[in-house]
């Protein structure tokens, strides 16, 4: 994608970014609408990257008869493959969390549970704002239609004036409130100034798609029409008639179901990983249905052991059509009762080269860069020590990219220069660190140095009781099996 000036540059106000660009092949002029006065005004397009964070279009209106003028964000770039719900807490009087940067796509949903307010994709546009920003926004848009409101309904207008007090009152920093901002296409973010270290009043978690926000974004739910005209058979039909895989439409690809250690990646080098511990002894095959296209394609599967943790399915699909493959590792057995913290001390060449399966419910931690990754970031992947911090870092950057820019403070800078250079030291074993899985689940692993996993001074592994909290997060704590267990009981007493 074209991009205007210099890579490193972080965009902030789009008008001025449009008309710094002047010369660049990138900036586009159309005659467009204005929707205040009638008029034709113009509007100008401009492709363009934020730096380590997402292909974007800025569009800038403005309207030589009336002097309205407008800016816009919209994404260029894919689709996540989970959306993402950021969650920040803002203090009262601390008004430097109301100058967060904001980045809202067009399919974001921002709400502020205290007042029961809640802020439709389609009210805002996708937009480059703050939190301060949006809610005055909000409060100018509620309160251009109000002279008419007065006139038509004087009693909800009067509610509506009270409404603004309290929403302005926010706004200013005078009561603490929750921001809010759920985004299905995972393309929203919230920024983090202390990254990056974790934020005690930011959160985000992420989640699968649901059918209806699949609908939403534009991707095709209901199974497509065969050439006769009848539907494709769908995916519960294929999983009842021959064990298939159910079909996902568009976009949930990846990393669908629970638990699962591996989203997206090259089988023949998860083949090569796993095979080092134990080759498959036969590999079945079943039909289903590929994820992208819906079309039919071949599972092949195999169900192996890794020593010291515990019995996992390796399957891989590829399709002939459209080309896709997807490779998935799923623990085997029932859900173990208890979850599992694996430490282990970084302090040679060969530890980084130790094995990894980190699953979507581990969490990451390595105290000397005060870097704590919640569960769910990354998804699940099979690679080594090295490489998992490599990735972690790759991720934060791309995330994180309004610290990196030209226009960043030089502290935050600093911060970021500092924690690239304590990355240097323990990536080339200067001082031994420590690495930290926690996974509620106990479906990640290590690979230990020693036949002897106890013989393993370097790896420590613990056992834990998951809190409620935990297992209310995993939704073990609805999950009713005494129907089952009668069943089986009673089939094991005939």
């Amino acid at each position: 994608m074209a991009s205007s000036g210099d890579e490193g540059r972080v965009v902030r106000d789009l008008r001025s970014a449009a008309e710094s660009a002047g010369g660049d092949e990138a900036l586009h002029e159309i005659e467009s609408l204005c929707m205040r006065c009638g008029e034709n005004g113009t509007t100008r397009l401009l492709l363009t990257t934020i730096p380590n964070f997402r292909e974007v279009v800025l569009m800038a209106f403005e309207c030589p008869h009336c002097n309205e003028r407008n800016n816009e964000v919209q994404f260029a770039g894919q689709l996540q493959p989970k959306g993402c719900c950021y969650r920040l807490e803002v203090p009262q009087g601390q008004n430097e969390v109301l100058n967060r940067q904001v980045v809202k796509s067009d399919s974001a949903t921002i709400k502020i549970p205290e007042l029961d307010f809640e802020i439709p994709p389609e009210a805002q546009r996708g937009t480059l704002s703050t939190v301060e920003g949006i809610i005055m926004r909000a409060v100018e848009e509620l309160q251009a239609l109000q002279d008419e409101r007065k006139k038509a309904d004087p009693q909800k207008a009067e509610a509506i004036d009270q409404f603004l007090i309290k929403l302005r009152s926010l706004g200013s920093g005078e009561a603490a409130f929750t921001f809010v901002l759920d985004d299905p296409a995972g393309n929203s973010f919230i920024e983090n100034p202390h990254a990056p270290s974790s934020d005690a009043l930011l959160s985000v978690s992420f989640y699968e798609r649901t059918s209806e926000q699949q609908a939403a974004l534009g991707f095709l739910v209901d199974p497509p029409t065969g050439e006769s005209g009848g539907p494709l058979q769908n995916a519960s039909t294929v999983e009842a008639n021959s064990g298939g895989l159910p079909k996902v439409p568009h976009g949930s690809v990846g990393a669908v179901a629970g638990r699962r250690a591996i989203a997206q990646g090259n089988p023949d080098e998860i083949a090569a990983a796993l095979c080092r511990y134990t080759a498959p002894e036969e590999v079945d095959t079943l039909p289903s249905t590929c994820g992208a296209c819906g079309a039919a394609c071949v599972t092949r599967f195999f169900a192996t052991k890794i020593p010291y943790f515990r019995e996992v399915i390796v399957m891989a699909a590829s399709c002939d059509l459209c080309g896709y493959r997807n490779s998935e590792l799923k623990p085997g057995g029932e859900i173990p009762a208890k979850g599992k913290k694996i430490t282990l001390h970084v302090q040679n060449v060969k530890d980084l080269s130790r094995d990894v399966i980190k699953s979507d419910s581990a969490a990451v931690k390595v105290p000397e860069l005060e870097l704590e990754l919640s569960m769910g970031t990354l998804g699940g992947i099979v690679t080594t020590v090295e490489g998992l911090i490599v990735k972690i870092c790759e991720a934060l950057e791309r995330v994180h990219g309004f610290q990196l820019g030209d226009s960043t403070n030089e502290w935050k800078k600093k911060k970021w220069d500092d924690f690239q250079q304590r990355l240097s030291k323990l990536l080339s074993l200067q001082e031994p660190w420590t690495l930290i899985i926690d996974d509620a689940l106990a479906a990640s692993f290590v690979a230990p140095a020693t036949d002897l996993i106890e013989d393993d001074s370097q790896l420590l592994i613990e056992d834990y009781e998951r809190s409620w909290e935990q297992n209310e997060e995993l939704g073990l704590n609805d999950m009713d099996t005494s129907s089952a267990d009668i069943a089986y009981n009673m089939t094991s007493t005939e």
